[in-house]
């Protein structure tokens, strides 16, 4: 008479089978773990070139755009094309064209707009009408965070090369309307170092 045997694991290869499956697990959650640690990090270096590309886009473009002309400002005095100064309320403050205007509303292409770091934010600030009063509050727009500084160097028509504008002189003062001939943007990030870029602004 044959006797049947009943196949099975015994409780060694139960053992062993549950240790290597932990094994497995353990380096399968360590290696998810650091492609999500990758992931997140890409992501923030993305976002971060991001916001570099987008705010060199537009200190650039409105540059490019410049236009000559001056405005009043929130008191009634008045305030040239382009302004710069240490001294000054913003670090750079234009008005230039190119104010996209597709709902077809009565008002300018042009738009005055400015930009100044606080608390170590880049922020953005425009009006919606180029003579304002102290009742037009600006629209405020945070481009870059972490950032060290934002300087400017403006070309002069004489050929030379000066910190401020309007440049100290009889011709800037007689005319407020007066633009650089190209600005050097300097910006300088604790991440990136100091980035530089020079624009023609247009005549």
């Amino acid at each position: 008479m044959t006797r049947l045997r009943r196949s099975g694991f015994t409780l060694i290869e139960v053992l062993v089978a549950m240790a290597v499956f932990g094994v497995l697990s353990a380096l399968a959650y360590m290696t998810l773990g650091q492609t999500l640690n990758n992931s997140d990090m890409l992501t923030e270096r993305m976002d971060r070139l991001q916001a570099i590309q987008r705010t060199m886009s537009y200190l650039s473009t409105e540059l490019m755009q410049a236009a000559p002309r001056a405005i009043r400002a929130d008191l009634g005095e008045p305030g040239a094309a382009l302004i710069s100064d240490f001294g000054a309320e913003f670090a750079l403050q234009l008005t230039h064209n190119g104010w996209p205007n597709s709902a077809g509303v009565p008002r300018s292409t042009q738009q005055r707009s400015a930009y100044r770091i606080e608390d170590d934010e880049l922020i953005r600030y425009h009006w919606n009408v180029l003579d304002r009063t102290v009742n037009n509050i600006p629209v405020a727009t945070v481009l870059l965070d972490d950032i060290e500084s934002l300087t400017f160097l403006f070309l002069q028509p004489d050929g030379e090369w000066t910190e401020q504008w309007p440049p100290t002189g009889a011709q800037s003062a007689v005319n407020p309307n007066l633009l650089p001939r190209a600005v050097t943007i300097v910006l300088v990030l604790p991440d990136e170092g100091e980035l530089t870029r020079v624009i023609e602004v247009s005549p």
